[in-house]
């Protein structure tokens, strides 16, 4: 491959990710139906028909958008588990992240991504996918004194993805705020499963989670 082949791969590259951040921007902030192609050329800054040639469709680019808060999500948990001492902190910081994403993404967005076939297909596998590791995780959580010995944690697992499956497809976050259905179903989940010492820890969490939360509320509007 010569030097001008491997330039311009790179600023292939570079654009490709370009386009993908700045998707991701519009997609998270508007929803995704209201935001067309030309929307996204504009932003980024090129034409429509170089947007088309990196990306077949709307769809396609929807994907690669997914797939990238898929990655960040992996990265930020990785570095959390690097640094925490036990899994109930790892939990407690995804889920203050998760909510951090919430109040920061247009409602609409997790509404429109289901029309999206191939799209919501990698939502499905990821759900999947955290929850094949999630069982072993929180039974470490046992051995580290944070969760009862006496809770059967599959049976938790298949319940807890109904009751967010639920939220996520029924309407009932049409008459209660989002954020306290979420919020409420994974607090009353881990004060049910946690010992005296983890109990310990999830209530210092909530009080300091509250204030972070009202903050971020209070800034976005």
């Amino acid at each position: 491959m010569s030097f001008s082949d491997r330039e311009n791969l790179n600023t292939r590259s570079e654009l490709r990710e370009r386009i993908i951040h700045t998707a991701c921007e519009l997609f998270t902030a508007n929803g995704i139906k209201c935001i067309k192609m030309d929307d996204i050329a504009s932003a980024v800054g090129i034409s429509k028909r170089t947007l088309y040639e990196v990306f077949d469709d709307k769809e396609m680019l929807l994907c690669e958008c997914l797939l990238k808060l898929h990655r960040e999500m992996d990265e930020f948990f990785e570095e959390v588990v690097q640094n925490s001492t036990h899994v109930l902190e790892v939990i407690l910081m995804g889920f203050q992240r998760s909510v951090e994403n919430f109040i920061s993404t247009n409602k609409n967005f997790f509404e429109d991504v289901m029309k999206y076939s191939k799209a919501y297909e990698i939502v499905l596998k990821r759900r999947e996918c955290d929850a094949s590791s999630t069982v072993s995780f929180m039974e470490k959580g046992v051995e580290q004194g944070i969760f009862r010995d006496d809770v059967n944690f599959e049976i938790l697992n298949r319940m807890l993805r109904e009751q967010l499956n639920m939220l996520i497809n029924m309407d009932i976050w049409k008459e209660y705020p989002f954020l306290d259905v979420y919020e409420s179903i994974i607090v009353i989940t881990l004060r049910g499963i946690s010992t005296t010492k983890g109990a310990e820890v999830l209530e210092n969490f909530i009080v300091e989670y509250r204030k972070k939360r009202n903050k971020l509320e209070t800034n976005i509007k």
